[in-house]
């Protein structure tokens, strides 16, 4: 026998009759002998729907008046799939955050846990009940509710795991596993069987969407085994574990993540004194504006061009706060370019071979793919290029590193 707590996200739980079918599959797991822990998110929609509402109310509410709002979404939910486990004959008992104790900070729409309160779960599991909690939120030490972000149910999920010492933390979602890159943009896309935590926290950070970084990094943290899941298809999914594959066929490169949702900003001319970066983006940072990439140019004339990349949502308002420091510094321009895409390949691989670099350069050259900026770290390489070459790049990198799938075949 063993202890599971899987996640169901949005399209999971759907529809009423999606989430019957949690509910089958639930019980199978349950009739196998297995203690279940169920959390869930909002039934898909329902989230952008009570934001929908609360707009039409105040155009910037209160953030304590959002956590209370769009936390009784997973609050249906919570009851509906209790009440159609009974109806299969299977015990089970819903508990909203806050019922649980998942315990956080203050920071109203994006919280984090600090603690978590087992006992009433553990009674529950003891006595032969599923357990349902509503995923994404809690509550603060005064009380209130609290949420933890968008995709927060998956913090939840592994947070659950690693307080009640899960076997397995199962999310199930939309996709049967973690790829080598997406399959809509490369058809010879594997499924991998695994992945480690620092690959796939690399591949989340990068724009793999498939599960939500701080998930990864709580998983990472306290030695959660993961495992990514198709909530309507079977099928052993991805497992992502501490463990590497030390297999002689393992790929030097696990996988290829892409992010479209780039921009970059240079300042041309900066005086080339200490504290200029600072200076620069210091602005960018009080303006709660993200910066990824960094790129500082050679000292000619005692001046030098200082790049960096935000995400495109931010382009414009970095744009104006350049303008300004530009001033300031008595630089000679800001130039600015929104179609840029950021890709990368990982792995843990990378560690032990060399001119892995070198064959990615090589590789889009050959495609006549311009890199403009270059970051690296043990395990990644990601470079940006023309936002209209993204796809190119992907296709020819998985092939060039022999991430296709030898059975591919084009219909």
């Amino acid at each position: 026998m063993a202890l599971y707590v899987q996640k169901y996200g949005g399209t999971s739980v759907g529809t009423v009759d999606r989430i019957q079918g949690v509910a089958d599959k639930v019980k199978g797991f349950r009739e196998a002998g297995h203690d279940i822990v169920v959390v869930v998110s909002a039934m898909s929609g329902e989230t952008n729907r009570l934001i929908g509402m609360a707009k039409e109310m105040q155009s910037q509410p209160s953030p304590r008046e959002m956590d209370v709002l769009v936390s009784t979404g997973e609050q249906v939910t919570i009851a509906l799939l209790c009440m159609a486990l009974e109806a299969r004959g299977v015990s089970a008992r819903s508990y909203t955050g806050g019922q649980v104790k998942i315990m956080t900070d203050d920071v109203h729409m994006k919280a984090r846990i600090q603690d978590i309160e087992v006992d009433n779960m553990r009674t529950d599991l003891d006595k032969g009940r599923v357990v349902v909690v509503a995923g994404f939120q809690g509550i603060d030490p005064d009380g209130n509710i609290t949420t933890l972000g968008r995709g927060g149910s998956d913090t939840t999920g592994v947070a659950l795991a690693a307080a009640l010492k899960a076997d397995e933390c199962q999310i199930y979602t939309d996709v049967d596993g973690v790829y080598t890159t997406d399959p809509r943009v490369v058809e010879g896309a594997q499924r991998m069987d695994k992945i480690t935590f620092e690959e796939m926290l690399e591949m989340a950070s990068l724009g793999s969407k498939v599960l939500q970084i701080r998930a990864v990094e709580f998983a990472g943290k306290y030695n959660v085994p993961l495992r990514v899941l198709h909530s309507f298809q079977e099928g052993p999914g991805t497992l992502i574990t501490t463990e590497e594959d030390d297999t002689v066929e393992k790929p030097v490169i696990s996988g290829i993540a892409f992010n479209r949702d780039e921009a970059k900003l240079t300042v041309l001319g900066v005086p080339d004194i200490p504290g200029v970066a600072s200076r620069i983006l210091g602005p960018i940072s009080r303006a709660n504006i993200e910066v990824d990439m960094i790129l500082q140019n050679i000292s000619a004339d005692n001046s030098t061009d200082f790049t960096f990349t935000v995400h495109r949502n931010d382009f414009a308002v970095a744009e104006e706060i350049l303008q300004q420091v530009k001033e300031e510094l008595g630089a000679r321009e800001v130039i600015g370019n929104n179609k840029i895409a950021k890709v990368s390949i990982v792995g843990v691989g990378m560690r032990s071979h060399a001119g892995v670099a070198t064959k990615m350069f090589d590789t889009l050259a050959g495609d006549n793919i311009n890199i403009q900026m270059i970051s690296t770290s043990e395990i990644k390489v990601s470079v940006v290029i023309a936002e209209k070459y993204l796809e190119l790049a992907v296709r020819g990198l998985h092939s060039a590193f022999d991430l296709d799938a030898a059975d591919t075949v084009s219909e």
